[in-house]
């Protein structure tokens, strides 16, 4: 219907040529102004570009025009996971020392302990600087009446007994190699009456800075497994060697800050080669044994808290406060021997120890969960 009207439409005003050609005449009227439109916007556009280019570069040529065009930025989706950084291993003595700082996520992760310089602690008065705990001398010396009726390990495997027959520089980076060797490792691994691998490295002549240098890693490997961490502690024999060939001229070094610098060396290691390497006592060694029975004996505590310390650097600091420095050294051979023999990590032998009158957790830790566990079991099945 809508066809046909508009052809009658036309038909009828192609009868009237005047309406038609008016009509015509107002259509053409309207192109051209559309037309006028456009071409004053265009020019409009360039002669605003001109205006910019002269207040850039003022009369440069067409040439030496650049052409500049700007992407939009895509928005990244929210979906989209980001890489996880690899983040540096962390130090074998962190194992032994647990905790890991949260806030490590940068670079490279840091132990939970702190270290104090020893610059700047003052070991030199006598006094103490907390109270010292009731019948420490007694409980001091009936330990040592019952180290001195039994041997332990560490009598007879300690790092100290590490290239004995060396020459003086020899010997001390002989027994800085064993004491990297013996964190998170047994006594008879490291130093066996045997051939522990501290003894095989000596026999092949790998105790020397500048053999271990030149020697290929699955070598190392080889000679010191099964040690804890045998691949990691092989690496840092590596490292460790050419820091003491290029800085020390093949000796190690012999500040405390400086040992600590070293890959695998941590407090425990730094103050036992202190002890031995220099004879230079700048703080009691403290190794797992010494942290245990400390904390069971109560000779530790956090500062303020009086609560169990939670590492072996926090019970060094806290048993420094009030220990006099001539045990400084004693100390650690004496409880480590203990711990191995009688106030051992679980099911303690109190009945046997002749100080458990003294003793705040003495027939607390009879057994440990795992054997309670089995014992139950064992009742339930029999009933």
């Amino acid at each position: 219907m809508l066809i046909s009207m508009n052809a009658i439409t036309l038909r009828s005003l192609r009868s009237c040529p005047t309406l038609y050609s008016q009509i015509d005449r107002i259509s053409s009227i309207r192109r051209k102004m559309r037309e006028t439109l456009l071409i004053s916007a265009k020019s409009q556009s360039k002669s605003e570009i001109s205006s910019e280019e002269s207040n850039r570069g003022g009369g440069a040529d067409d040439s030496n025009k650049v052409l500049r065009v700007f992407e939009r930025k895509r928005r990244r989706p929210k979906w989209v996971v980001e890489e996880h950084k690899v983040q540096a291993l962390p130090d074998i003595e962190e194992f032994a020392y647990g905790k890991v700082n949260g806030s490590a996520k940068r670079g490279r992760l840091k132990a939970a302990y702190s270290i104090t310089p020893v610059g700047n602690e003052d070991n030199s008065s006598s006094t103490p600087e907390v109270d010292q705990p009731a019948n420490w001398k007694e409980v001091l010396d009936g330990i040592r009446k019952m180290r001195s009726f039994e041997d332990a390990p560490v009598d007879s495997m300690g790092c100290e007994k590490a290239g004995s027959s060396l020459p003086p520089k020899e010997r001390r980076f002989a027994v800085l190699v064993s004491s990297l060797l013996s964190s998170q490792t047994k006594d008879g691994v490291t130093h066996g009456k045997s051939l522990g691998a501290t003894q095989r490295l000596h026999q092949n002549g790998m105790l020397a800075p500048d053999v271990i240098e030149n020697v290929d890693e699955e070598t190392i490997k080889k000679l010191i497994y099964p040690v804890g961490f045998y691949t990691r502690k092989a690496c840092n024999m590596k490292k460790i060697a050419k820091i003491c060939l290029k800085k020390y001229g093949g000796d190690i070094p012999s500040t405390l800050e400086e040992l600590l610098l070293l890959p695998g060396i941590g407090p425990k290691m730094a103050h036992l080669v202190m002890n031995v390497a220099w004879n230079n006592v700048q703080g009691i060694c403290v190794d797992t044994h010494v942290h245990r029975i400390c904390n069971r004996l109560r000779w530790v505590s956090k500062p303020g808290t009086g609560k169990e310390t939670s590492s072996p650097e926090e019970t060094r600091k806290s048993l420094q406060l009030w220990l006099p420095k001539a045990e400084w050294v004693a100390i650690n051979p004496l409880l480590v021997g203990f711990g191995q023999t009688v106030c051992t990590p679980l099911r303690p032998r109190c009945e046997m120890c002749s100080i458990n009158h003294l003793c705040p957790s003495a027939f607390k830790e009879t057994s440990s969960p795992v054997s309670r566990t089995k014992k139950a079991g064992r009742v339930k099945g029999s009933d």
